[in-house]
């Protein structure tokens, strides 16, 4: 079974577009790995470098709300998974944004304010690492000497699309 999540990103801001995330320049691409090193590349963030380790090495991101608002574009949920990135956690997201996630085999989890916040508690931490069962719907933050666990809500639906690998995989095992 795939794993999700690894070393967390923590990028603490509401309303990040897709423009931040994938810019529009790069669209041309050939293929999904040709876009791989511009992730966020116009995210404007304190002390946030784009080309860190950090961000190459993540697995999970841990967000505000709204993320992935603005064009509606798969690249976006692309250039997560081609540096590795399988989980967004936010407050919310734009509807097309995470319905690409999900489309994708993407774990896309929403979560209250007050989750939310747990969570960036273990921002400073250097070794934070979030894992994520879908099948359970059970995330686990570790960080900093501390771990804590906490439940999420998923539609069975946007589940299956996520544990079969995306909608062509699902598709493929159902039709």
């Amino acid at each position: 079974m795939k794993t999700f999540g690894g070393p967390a990103l923590f990028l603490d801001r509401s309303d990040i577009n897709t423009d931040e995330i994938i810019p529009a320049k790069y669209l041309t691409e050939i293929t999904k790995e040709d876009l791989k090193p511009y992730l966020l590349e116009d995210l404007k963030l304190p002390g946030f470098d784009p080309k860190s380790d950090k961000t190459f090495g993540a697995g999970a991101v841990v967000t505000r709300a709204n993320f992935g608002c603005g064009s509606s574009r798969e690249h976006a949920p692309w250039v997560f998974e081609v540096n590795g990135i399988n989980v967004v956690i936010a407050q919310s997201f734009a509807r097309i944004f995470r319905q690409n996630m999900f489309n994708c085999g993407m774990a896309a989890i929403e979560l209250s304010p007050e989750k939310i916040d747990q969570l960036f508690s273990y921002a400073g931490a250097a070794d934070a690492t979030i894992e994520v069962d879908v099948a359970n719907t059970t995330l686990t933050i570790k960080g900093g000497g501390r771990e804590e666990s906490m439940q999420f809500e998923i539609s069975p639906f946007d589940k299956a699309l996520v544990l079969a690998g995306g909608w062509v995989d699902y598709a493929d095992s159902k039709y």
